[in-house]
């Protein structure tokens, strides 16, 4: 019998706290007093500002309806629930408007019957500042400050205060989305990866309660970004490359082209490599307020080959028509080709632009109407690249096969 009764006066406290609610809180924690035994509820609410106020309502856990219910609360300076609030009856009550602190709300009947709840009211949201502390034209250093709204409560017989335990997480952001380093770990995080546009950066700031405030500046950009495309980036000689300016905040441009050429215009359009090998690009920029940036592309001059077919079908359905050398990067070239007989047939002598537009032998006696009999012919070819590398002598000289 008596454990079971230990068990009843154990839950009896909770049975009474539970008659008394928090409306619109955001969540509840739990007295511990240094002196008086009893546990009260500490309700929370997350307010926006200084207006915000919270709402308790009671009802009698025991007793015969209609009651009466006085509301009054903790004198934080002398002590005790000695604060008028209000006073009605009915079978439940309502006491909003209510302000930060403990309150207490005496509940009574018409045949004798008298009891008492208790709960505190913790108006709560956490300090944040969000402000600009510093920046150059390679970075940017945010200060941010974020702390709990500290609540305290006090032991109604001693009038002892004891402070509610809270903590409180950041988080940086910024829009549009920019980069911010490890945002919800350093609270004055400094980007070496300043925002190119103008952004506005926000810190949000969230207590143990899951209450939360933010504040946002915003922030107007100065910062640079070097940046081009090169088309073709690889190709043989004569290779043309068509730069395209696509640099952030430059009013000052430095093109150096590898070559020992340079430019200064903000688009320096095509430029022209004849010798193979490879190039670094670099362009270099800086803005009216004197930020500065730089970027890089390498550009891959094919050096010079030669591969001479040994047959063509000079039929005219557009497959292997001409009789060309497969080449890279030469600059001149000599072709000769003869019947079995001894008598040239054709002869092509050109460089440049000519001989990137020349198509080849077509299959007809030196340019005529006259069409060339399938078979074999010999052919003596010259020709030097853009690196200085000379085609002759014997492997250049050899035997094609005509068919239609």
């Amino acid at each position: 019998m008596s454990r079971y009764l230990a068990l009843i006066i154990i839950m009896l406290p909770l049975a009474v706290q539970a008659q008394i609610t928090a409306p619109g809180s955001r969540t509840v924690r739990y007295t511990n007093y240094p002196a008086t035994l009893r546990t009260d509820p500490v309700f929370i609410f997350c307010t926006t500002g200084p207006g915000d106020t919270g709402t308790l309502e009671a009802s009698s856990p025991g007793g015969t309806a209609p009651f009466t219910f006085t509301w009054t609360r903790y004198n934080e300076i002398g002590g005790g629930y000695t604060i008028p609030v209000r006073t009605e009856s009915g079978v439940t009550s309502t006491a909003a408007g209510l302000a930060e602190g403990g309150y207490r709300v005496q509940i009574t009947d018409g045949g004798g019957y008298s009891t008492e709840l208790y709960a505190w009211v913790n108006l709560d949201r956490p300090f944040v500042r969000a402000a600009l502390l510093h920046y150059t034209c390679d970075y940017v250093a945010l200060d941010g400050t974020a702390n709990p709204d500290n609540f305290n409560y006090y032991d109604p017989l001693t009038n002892v205060p004891r402070r509610l335990p809270n903590g409180v997480k950041h988080l940086w952001s910024s829009s549009p989305a920019s980069a911010i380093p490890y945002p919800d770990l350093e609270l004055d995080p400094i980007t070496y990866t300043p925002p190119l546009t103008d952004v506005r950066y926000t810190l949000q700031v969230t207590d143990s309660f899951g209450c939360s405030a933010s504040e946002s500046f915003d922030y107007t950009s100065i910062h640079v970004k070097a940046e081009f495309t090169a088309e073709p980036e690889e190709g043989e000689s004569p290779l043309e490359i068509t730069f395209t300016d696509k640099s952030v905040r430059a009013m000052k441009y430095l093109w150096r082209f590898g070559d020992d050429s340079v430019s200064t215009a903000p688009d320096p359009g095509t430029h022209t490599y004849y010798i193979p090998g490879e190039y670094t690009v670099t362009l270099v920029i800086e803005s009216e307020l004197t930020c500065s940036d730089s970027a890089t592309v390498k550009i891959k001059v094919l050096p010079s080959s030669l591969q001479i077919p040994n047959v063509f079908t000079p039929n005219d359905d557009g497959l292997n028509d001409y009789f060309v050398p497969d080449k890279k990067s030469i600059r001149f070239l000599n072709l000769q080709i003869f019947a079995k007989s001894g008598h040239r047939v054709y002869f092509y002598q050109g460089d440049g632009e000519d001989l990137q537009e020349w198509p080849g032998w077509d299959g007809r006696i030196n340019y005529s109407e006259r069409r060339a009999e399938p078979g074999a012919y010999y052919y003596v070819l010259r020709a030097e690249g853009y690196d200085d590398v000379e085609y002759q002598g014997r492997e250049y000289r050899g035997t094609v096969y005509l068919y239609r």
